[in-house]
């Protein structure tokens, strides 16, 4: 009897063919530089790079993405290497797609279809699941007409369509659909999400984000500073895209909570920045921001402006922020293919991978966060014990117990001092309504 042999059920890796086009509209990013990272994305998503090619032109071409001429090159190419699927580095209209597939006979994807699909493949949580869903439904709209043909087929049907109603409309309905459903869970993350906030915020603990590019070492660096692997750290695009919170402590008796976020990236598509808002304003709701460069990246000063146009989108751009210049081991006269460190004012060169610059990382911080503080002169009622306690803790205060109130003076966090303002207004409201009686 023959022995059974085992069946390789694993899909064959994709061929994939990258190109570009340079408008010269995006300062600082050649085609070629866009090509080397749309690479790294590719190779994320398990496909092999067999090629890449990229043009200069004025503008897109309406039609074809690249030029007509171009486009006749790429089916040479095709046939010299045998790829079978193509990357544009651009997001393509359906128009565009369906041109390069009719001339190809190849999968015609774009660099927002292929960042979409690392993030389905990266989600781990039910939450990253429902955000990148969001983000697929809201990308594939458009293009139901090659992507989409009986989506209606499990909960549809006969009976089901409205008179004269063709097979793509039904789709398209079924997509909106799932949009609001999606959109409706997403919604429900993000209440969870502030109750989760506003209980922070009772316990009065500093929060800080962690931002930057991706593959910049977020991850890398929460868990040095935390000192145990809570973060998934990898050396590829996009490794993680849940946020993690954990606390880690400053020194001298101070704390706070740190929340790795997502990465962002070079020409991040919109709808991904939509579907993820609810995770992202973990940033908007951070007392400071960690920002983490990549020191040895030549285009850190591109990676920087691309984080700050994220940020400006999020109403977070102008927050407090603390520059954590990482990978200081590649940097210097000793290190190979070293480059010069960069130097910010208000930033500290770390390495996460080695701890150097941790403890200047952690100063740095706390002293960001005291400088938030507000100066405080109140008087408050013995009723606010519970408040007075928090006060003790997490302020730098003088506290005068005198015969009907107490007295609070010194320096506390912003929330804090919301607090011990409302209060105190609510006691002197009082005051002068018993005197009046």
């Amino acid at each position: 009897m023959p022995r059974s042999q085992a069946i390789d059920l694993a899909p064959p890796v994709e061929r994939a063919f990258l190109v570009a086009v340079d408008t010269g509209a995006d300062p600082g990013w050649t085609a070629e530089d866009s090509l080397a990272e749309l690479a790294s994305l590719a190779d994320t998503a398990g496909a092999e790079v067999v090629g890449a090619e990229w043009q200069n032109r004025r503008h897109v071409d309406p039609n074809w993405y690249v030029g007509k001429g171009k486009a006749e090159e790429l089916a040479a190419a095709r046939a010299e290497t045998g790829f079978d699927l193509l990357v544009a580095d651009d997001e393509l209209s359906p128009g565009q797609q369906k041109a390069l597939e009719g001339l190809l006979k190849v999968k015609v994807i774009d660099r927002s279809r292929l960042i979409l699909d690392i993030f389905a493949l990266h989600a781990r949580t039910h939450e990253g699941r429902l955000q990148v869903e969001l983000a697929q439904l809201e990308y594939q709209l458009p293009r139901l007409t090659r992507l989409w043909t009986h989506l209606s087929r499990t909960g549809g049907g006969i009976g089901t369509r409205g008179p004269g109603e063709t097979q793509l409309e039904t789709d398209r309905r079924v997509i909106r659909d799932r949009i609001k459903k999606m959109k409706a869970r997403v919604e429900e993350v993000r209440r969870a999400r502030e109750v989760a906030s506003r209980s922070r915020d009772r316990r009065l603990v500093p929060t800080v984000a962690i931002v930057g590019y991706t593959n910049a070492g977020k991850s890398t660096l929460l868990n040095a500073l935390v000192g145990s692997e809570v973060a998934l750290a990898e050396d590829r695009l996009f490794a993680t895209l849940d946020p993690t919170s954990r606390q880690i402590k400053l020194g001298d008796g101070q704390a706070a909570v740190a929340t790795d976020t997502v990465g962002f990236i070079h020409k991040l598509p919109h709808q991904l920045v939509d579907a993820f808002r609810a995770t992202l304003e973990e940033v908007t709701r951070a007392d400071v921001l960690i920002e983490v460069v990549d020191g040895a990246e030549r285009h850190f000063a591109e990676h920087r402006a691309t984080v700050q146009a994220v940020l400006d989108e999020l109403g977070a751009g102008a927050k407090p922020r603390l520059v954590a210049f990482n990978k200081a081991d590649l940097l210097g006269a000793g290190a190979a293919g070293a480059v010069d460190a960069p130097i910010v004012a208000g930033s500290v060169l770390v390495s996460a991978r080695t701890g150097f610059g941790l403890d200047a990382l952690r100063a740095e911080l706390a002293s960001l966060l005291a400088s938030l503080w507000e100066d405080v002169d109140v008087a408050v009622p013995y009723a606010a014990g519970e408040l007075l306690g928090r006060v003790r803790e997490r302020g730098a205060v003088e506290i005068d117990y005198r015969e009907r109130d107490v007295r609070v003076r010194g320096r506390v966090a912003p929330g804090l001092a919301g607090e011990l303002r409302a209060v105190a207004a609510g006691w002197a409201d009082s005051i002068r309504e018993a005197r009046r009686r």
